[in-house]
């Protein structure tokens, strides 16, 4: 007979997808399962040439470093690292590294997140029909650089656009909005319309379109939302495998 309580199946389901949230949200897990992507990424960056793959977030915070004085090629990536174990170390979490199948599942997870930004595109294209070419075809040389090159992207926009902008954006409208939600709400909103506008920033910019516009703004949205509900490892992930589905894999 079924009664009105969890079984013991039930409530060890519960429990180990509420362990696995905890687990895959915090900073640790998130450098653990960033930094095979980051290594890739720098690797990449040799073998294809920063003048064919780098983004546009990574050279802007390269060159803030630069103009600080700082020059050294690896600084970046290494502050990256040191900002994750930093922050790992303000949670006062214990410094055990989760199970395998954490990070399995993050990357099935982010997997499937990464259809959501497609999907908006689709139902903005139904909204507002218009004609936007798709690109060159690309040869395997080309897609392989841009894999690479997308995995930077899910590295350091989110960095730049999501650690730092939410952050600042948070503090700014913090005194000025009394609701907690309101104030991340106001913060998600500020920092994805700068994440929209700075793909028309710099001499390798987009040219600016209203609907490209519109929907950076919104794929900025999810994955500030992204970067507050379940950590910074999650949006790199389901962000750069976007990227990577929606710049290589259908194109």
């Amino acid at each position: 007979m079924m009664s009105g309580y969890p079984t013991e199946n039930t409530t060890d389901l519960t429990l180990g997808q509420s362990r696995y949230f905890n687990e895959s949200r915090g900073p640790l897990a998130s450098l653990v399962f960033v930094a095979p992507l980051l290594i890739l990424y720098e690797l990449g960056l040799f073998v294809f040439g920063a003048e064919r793959i780098q983004n546009g977030a990574d050279a802007w915070l390269r060159e803030f470093l630069r103009l600080a004085g700082f020059t050294q090629y690896f600084l970046l990536p290494m502050l990256t690292v040191f900002l994750l174990v930093a922050w790992h170390y303000t949670t006062h979490s214990p410094w055990r590294i989760p199970r395998g199948r954490t990070f399995g599942r993050m990357a099935i997870e982010c997997a499937m997140l990464s259809v959501v930004p497609l999907l908006l595109w689709k139902v903005l294209l139904v909204a507002v029909p218009c004609s936007i070419s798709a690109g060159p075809t690309l040869d395997v040389t080309s897609r392989l650089g841009l894999m690479f090159g997308y995995l930077g992207a899910g590295i350091y926009e989110e960095l730049l656009f999501r650690v730092a902008g939410f952050s600042i954006f948070f503090v700014l409208v913090d005194g000025l909005l009394k609701q907690r939600m309101h104030v991340i709400s106001a913060a998600v909103v500020l920092s994805s319309f700068v994440f929209a506008m700075a793909h028309y920033i710099g001499p390798t910019s987009d040219i600016f379109d209203s609907m490209t516009f519109l929907f950076r703004w919104c794929a900025g949205g999810f994955f500030a939302v992204l970067y507050v509900w379940r950590g910074f490892g999650i949006a790199v992930g389901a962000h750069a495998a976007y990227d990577i589905l929606a710049g290589v894999l259908l194109r």
